[in-house]
């Protein structure tokens, strides 16, 4: 058995499998099975889910049944007469679907051919030639009974003995009688049990027949009115889902005329939820129906001419709205339809509405600068349009006056389309964040109800170990808490859609008619707009809180491009009237009053849109820029002019200068205003008082004083350009500076001017001219520190040098007086001699031209100033005349020598201390003599 096994010819499955299996696609071979709809439903009997289309024991046997047919279904479907039977028999009434098919070999067997046994054949091949070698060698042994041996024989040659088929039942009976006469007592004792239990059999069947009968009877009595009873309810509420079924495609029927009105009406969201709601409608609840099956995709088409039907009336109402006058009151243009717009066009999730808007605001911001151009040179009659046609030209024949009336009016209406744009904007803004705020309490409730529910199963787990601890059965538990978990549930459904109108009067068809998406989209949310506009917020907007947020940003970024917009615009009409240097021409109270115009309207914007632009302020900034420039050059050159023709000589101050510095008094600087009217004539004074000090200045300084006060007031009218003027300023110091020592200390002067000499008295008129410069640097100072940023203070050390640089010439100024004296009383005192007459003539001349230094400069420096010179001047005549007693050998020994210099020393004395403002000066004349010997 072993080796017929081994040699089994079914091969055994392995990675060498000889059987090639054709693989097969099922998809290709496999019709799917498909639902035939129901066009003779059988009469229910009960729940649809009992209910048994076989024929009953009971009730059925005795009655004929579709069991006792002897033609069946295939049989119908075999009919040889199918070429005279209609071709649409099953097709007009089970659908196109069933129709003749031709049957698909099994793909689970394989076609078998010989090249599968091949190699097994190849295998098997030598042991097939060692087993005949082995039967050879080795016959059989004679093991066999010869009894056996014999029937064997026997049956072999009963066999042999069937040469034709007719013969062949003949044998058979007579080998089947044979072994019946072998088995014969087994036989007979089976006879007789046969007979026994036939007698049972009749009995039970009796019995059988018996208990039907009862049973027939108890269900014809008990159960039949209570069946009858349960199919009309069944039938009952078949016949209203069927109702509602019916109600429900009536309704989805007059969609398409609906959304008709709707769109009529502009009512874009309305429309879009009544397509979503019938989507949902006909995939949930009518799928299938064949009247209904192109209206899916009538539905999909309607849905994006209504997307660019939204995109063009958003385009229209964002035209309307920003090209309507300017001068109407009304911010907002029919706040409901924009609402509307915007709420369909976020359901839609056309994100991209901005664009529109932004590309609107670009044209209607060029519009509006070439509407005020046309209307204000429409409005001049000096202009000769006929000759000059195109419209910049005629623009730039406007005078200062006329174009900033024009640019003025252009500012304004600026301000009035950025207010109707902020507006426009906050709406779209509210609505978004409606969208939003809407997402995050569905969210929110959402978690509420998660977490509810985990509550609810930890409490029915609770409640499921405690029935049984107490062993009650869990499932009579459910089934008696199962109603009033789902009766809770459809009540709260019922009062979140309070809005919600019943498909129908009937209590019984109510819940029925309810879908899930017909619902869900009742419950809704509401806000209200600034202008009163109530917004409703649906469920199924279905935008992340990402893509609204994004939205939201670039609301804002619009609103901030709509300053840009329109400051853009303003730099081109400025830049197209810069054309030909008007700008740069305009003299300071023109350029400030257009700045402070600008400013003006740069501070609106900003407070508009809530951040600054900057194309105008650097419009702005550049133009102020080439004023400053402009303005510096020119006071630059005019003080070079008033330099070289400066012969630095003292010049009365006229009382409006005076009145100037008085303005200066409580540290603020600014240009008193011109009286109008008559006033009254005032002499000018001989000098300038300051804080009670008394400046005796040239006509120069009187003048740079004005020019410092109106880089000043420059500063405080336009205080952008407050560093530069800082630098300018400085500048300007620093060349009347550098200027002055060169035409007096150098003696420059005596080229540019003409003068022939420069005097003590120009000396220190020059020196009491810087004195009074240094007395308003600190002011100036202060002045332009109020004005800088903190990061900004470090150009104040500009101050600090110009002042050095002050100090330092007029210290040189001193030392330039000094000088003089001491090369006066070195060339004087050279030649003294001891000897009479007392005074003697040298000292007589040194005592006149202290004289006239006295006089020269007494009434230009102040007292203590005079005092310092003369202290040095007087150290100056000491060293010389110790130099010069010390080279005649005087020394202070009481002699006749002695007493001449003695005396003309308190001569030199006397006269010193006589002069204005030197009585109490300490000239100290013990030093001259030298110890005595």
């Amino acid at each position: 058995m072993a080796s017929s096994h081994s040699s089994s010819p079914v091969p055994q499955g392995s990675s060498s499998d000889v059987f090639i299996k054709k693989e097969v696609d099922p998809t290709k071979h496999i019709r799917p099975v498909q639902s035939l709809p129901d066009v003779c439903p059988k009469e229910p009997t009960g729940d649809s889910h009992s209910l048994c289309v076989a024929p009953s024991l009971v009730t059925d046997q005795h009655k004929w049944t579709i069991y006792h047919s002897k033609v069946n279904l295939p049989a119908a479907l075999n009919d040889p007469r199918l070429a005279k039977r209609e071709s649409d028999f099953f097709t007009k009434t089970w659908g196109l679907d069933f129709v003749d098919t031709e049957v698909i070999p099994s793909f689970y067997l394989p076609q078998i051919s010989k090249e599968h046994f091949t190699v097994y054949q190849q295998e098997i091949s030598q042991r097939e030639k060692i087993h005949e070698r082995c039967k050879n060698i080795c016959p059989p042994k004679d093991t066999f009974d010869r009894t056996l041996l014999h029937s064997h024989d026997k049956s072999r040659t009963d066999l042999e003995q069937v040469p034709k088929l007719s013969h062949y039942l003949d044998i058979v009976e007579v080998n089947i009688a044979h072994q019946i006469s072998l088995r014969s007592e087994a036989f007979f004792h089976a006879m007789t049990s046969q007979h026994e239990l036939q007698d049972y059999l009749k009995k039970t069947s009796q019995a059988v027949k018996m208990l039907r009968d009862k049973i027939a009877q108890i269900d014809k009595v008990m159960c039949e009115g209570s069946l009858h009873i349960l199919r009309l309810a069944l039938s009952r509420n078949n016949c209203v889902k069927v109702y509602n079924k019916l109600k429900l495609m009536a309704t989805v029927h007059q969609t398409q005329p609906t959304v008709q009105v709707l769109l009529s009406a502009s009512e874009f969201v309305g429309a879009l939820d009544l397509i979503s709601t019938t989507q949902e409608v006909l995939q949930q609840e009518l799928q299938g129906i064949h009247s209904f099956r192109h209206l899916g995709s009538q539905l999909c088409e309607l849905e994006k001419l209504i997307d660019k039907m939204m995109i063009a009336e958003f385009s229209t109402y964002c035209h309307s709205d920003l090209n309507r006058p300017l001068e109407d009151d009304c911010q907002i243009l029919e706040e409901e339809k924009l609402v509307s717009l915007v709420f369909g066009l976020l359901k839609q999730r056309k994100l991209n509405f901005l664009e529109i808007y932004s590309e609107e605001m670009i044209i209607t911001a060029k519009n509006i600068i070439k509407q005020c151009v046309i209307n204000k040179v429409s409005q001049i009659e000096e202009l000769d349009t006929d000759a000059v046609t195109k419209l910049a030209d005629q623009m730039r024949m406007l005078n200062f006056p006329q174009w900033f009336d024009l640019l003025k009016d252009i500012f304004f209406k600026f301000t009035v389309f950025l207010q109707r744009v902020k507006a426009t904007l906050n709406i779209i803004h509210n609505v978004v964040l409606s969208v939003l705020d809407k997402n995050q309490r569905t969210r929110e409730l959402e978690e509420i109800s998660q977490q509810k529910n985990a509550a609810k199963d930890n409490s029915l787990d609770t409640e499921v170990a405690y029935l049984i601890q107490e062993g009650i059965f869990v499932s009579d538990a459910f089934s008696e808490n199962e109603l009033t978990p789902i009766t809770i549930d459809t009540t709260s459904q019922r009062n979140a859609s309070p809005n919600s109108e019943p498909c129908s009067s009937d209590s019984v068809s109510e819940p029925e008619c309810t879908t899930d998406s017909s619902s869900s989209k009742e419950q809704t949310s509401s806000s209200a707009t600034p202008g009163g506009v109530d917004i409703m917020v649906n469920e199924d907007m279905k935008l992340t809180d990402l893509e609204l947020g994004k939205l939201v940003n670039n609301i804002q970024e619009l609103l901030y491009s709509a300053s840009d917009i329109c400051h853009d615009r303003a730099v081109k009409f400025l830049m197209s009237r810069a054309k030909d240097g008007f700008l740069e021409k305009l003299n300071s109270t023109e350029f400030i009053t257009l700045s402070r115009l600008m400013e003006t309207f740069i501070l609106d914007t900003e407070q508009i849109c809530g951040r600054k632009s900057m194309s105008l302020l650097g419009a702005l900034q550049s133009q102020a820029n080439k004023f400053v420039n402009r303005f510096h050059e020119e006071r630059k050159t005019k003080l070079s002019l008033l330099l070289d023709n400066e012969r630095w000589k003292q010049a009365d101050v006229p009382a409006e200068f005076q009145d100037l510095v008085d303005s200066l008094s409580d540290g603020k600087i600014a240009l008193p205003e011109k009286k109008s009217g008559v006033t009254e004539e005032r002499k000018p004074a001989e000098v300038l008082i300051v804080e009670g000090q008394q400046y005796a200045v040239v006509g120069t300084v009187l003048l740079l004083i004005r020019i410092i006060l109106e880089y000043c007031q420059c500063v405080d009218n336009i205080p952008s350009v407050t560093t530069d003027m800082l630098t300018r300023l400085s500048d300007l110091l620093k060349y009347f500076n550098s200027r002055s020592c060169q035409l007096v200390l150098g003696a420059g002067a005596l080229q540019v001017v003409g003068l022939k000499t420069i005097t003590t008295k120009n000396l220190a008129l020059s020196s009491r001219c810087l004195q009074l410069i240094v007395h308003y640097i600190p002011v100036i100072r202060a002045h332009f520190e109020a004005r800088l940023q903190p990061k900004q203070y470090s150009m104040l050390r500009h101050f600090d040098h110009i002042t050095k640089d002050y100090h330092d010439h007029i210290a040189e100024i001193s030392a330039k007086l000094v000088a003089i004296m001491d090369s006066l009383f070195d060339k004087l005192l050279s030649k003294y001699e001891v000897k009479a007459p007392v005074p003697s003539a040298c000292f007589r001349n040194i005592c006149k031209q202290m004289t006239k230094m006295h006089e020269a400069i007494i009434d230009l420096l102040p007292e203590e100033q005079t005092q310092m010179l003369f202290l040095r001047i007087n150290a100056s005549y000491k060293f010389h005349l110790k130099k010069q007693l010390s080279h005649l050998n005087v020394i202070n020994d009481g002699g006749p020598q002695n007493g001449l210099v003695t005396a003309d020393v308190a001569f030199y004395t006397g006269n010193l201390q006589a002069l204005k403002g030197l009585k109490d000066l300490d000239l100290n004349m013990a030093e001259i003599w030298e110890q005595k010997r």
